[in-house]
């Protein structure tokens, strides 16, 4: 005898069924979040609070393909705050980075000239080929720092010439590892590259950071150029989401490009919420964190530690080799503590939830290494001057005890 329909459908939903919630979350988040306190990797990894949730479960419940009033109305405050016509909303800051750039370029053959050391050249998987058929001009700043002027024009390919491709668009990131890219030397740049009938657009993943340090308007950072990708998910904490900002037509467009690149989403009311929480409650949270970065920066200093890259915001590069020590004996060392931090390599990223114990557990590692090798007759180095720095992701797991 069959099974009745009923029944069938019973059993199908049965394999369906799964719970994905611990019994223990609330313990097993509250310790997550002590341990995203006491990591360094990256700011990406902060968390919603209970507070963000709350807010942003309140959200419309629209489809974004056809209509969302929360994102809507988040798109229509960035776009004002970013002093432009139009913004859109994508899930990351490389989708959003590189769907502005697809809708610059529109015929090849083009290039796209950026600093060697930008997330659009090295860390989006080579989105510009793939994505946009174009080629990569990667400038290394003569002062090690930003791109001037004289780089860009010494770099750039305005000429007709067959066999090369010319450069359409410069694009600049704010901040880039951490530092911040001069206003003056942004505008110089941006009014020769309209002179000569080249796009500008900036990746301003983490664009609050230069705000916050400087006390300068979005709008005004923004006014340079084009097309600005701003991310919610890096330095505000929110869980997820970037926002592209230009003129209408453009953005209309990029609408168009966002979906045939799988991006168009449904119900984002509640990621719109967050991210409002986020621009809300902890962008005013930056300047904290600035402070805590710069007492790192201190602390290794005092130690005898090189410091390759200043904490002008979120971010410090160190090395240690100065007094005798190897990133992965830092490491080894921080992930024996009782609660261990969880580090990179040459990289160190202070985020809203870096908690001041972590700082100060990680400087009293370095200087207890550093104290020994002293004793084992280690000399350290007088050179203590700066260099570029190394941008290394690797994330150091802590050991299991």
């Amino acid at each position: 005898m069959s099974e009745s329909p009923n029944a069938a459908r019973a059993k199908v939903a049965s394999q369906l069924q799964v719970n994905l919630i611990s019994p223990n979350h609330l313990q097993e988040n509250a310790a997550k979040l002590r341990e995203i306190g006491r990591t360094f990797i990256s700011d990406t990894i902060s968390v919603p609070t209970p507070e963000m949730y709350t807010y942003a479960v309140n959200a419309t419940l629209g489809d974004d393909v056809y209509s969302e009033p929360t994102m809507l109305a988040l798109e229509a405050h960035m776009a004002k705050v970013s002093g432009k016509e139009a913004a859109l909303f994508m899930p990351s800051g490389t989708m959003s980075n590189q769907i502005a750039l697809r809708t610059h370029l529109k015929q090849p053959p083009y290039t796209i000239l950026c600093d060697h050391r930008a997330h659009i050249y090295k860390y989006e998987a080579g989105g510009s080929a793939f994505h946009s058929g174009a080629a990569v001009t990667p400038v290394i700043p003569a002062n090690g720092h930003h791109l001037t002027l004289p780089d860009v024009q010494a770099n750039a390919i305005l000429s007709d010439d067959i066999h090369i491709a010319p450069t359409e668009v410069i694009s600049l990131e704010n901040t880039l590892n951490g530092t911040i890219f001069p206003q003056e030397e942004i505008i110089a740049i941006s009014k020769w590259a309209h002179a000569n009938d080249v796009k500008m657009h900036l990746d301003g993943a983490r664009i609050w950071h230069v705000a916050a340090e400087t006390g300068t308007s979005l709008d005004e950072l923004c006014q340079p150029f084009d097309t600005v990708s701003l991310c919610f998910s890096k330095g505000l904490g929110a869980p997820i989401g970037s926002c592209l900002v230009g003129p209408a037509a453009f953005i209309k467009k990029a609408r168009w490009f966002r979906k045939l690149f799988g991006g168009g989403m449904r119900q984002t009311g509640i990621l719109a919420g967050a991210a409002a929480y986020a621009l809300t409650h902890n962008f005013p949270k930056l300047a904290q964190t600035h402070a805590l970065a710069q007492t790192l920066e201190a602390g290794l200093k005092e130690i005898g530690v090189r410091i390759t890259s200043g904490a002008e915001t979120c971010m410090v590069f160190y090395d240690p080799s100065t007094v005798g020590i190897t990133y992965d004996e830092i490491a080894d060392c921080a992930s024996e503590l009782e609660e261990p931090l969880v580090l990179g390599g040459s990289r160190l990223v202070v985020h809203i939830q870096t908690t001041p114990e972590a700082v100060q557990d990680f400087l009293s590692i370095v200087r207890t290494l550093a104290e020994e090798k002293k004793a084992a007759g280690f000399v350290p180095s007088a050179d203590a001057s700066a260099s570029a720095p190394t941008d290394v992701y690797l994330r150091r797991v802590p050991k299991t005890k």
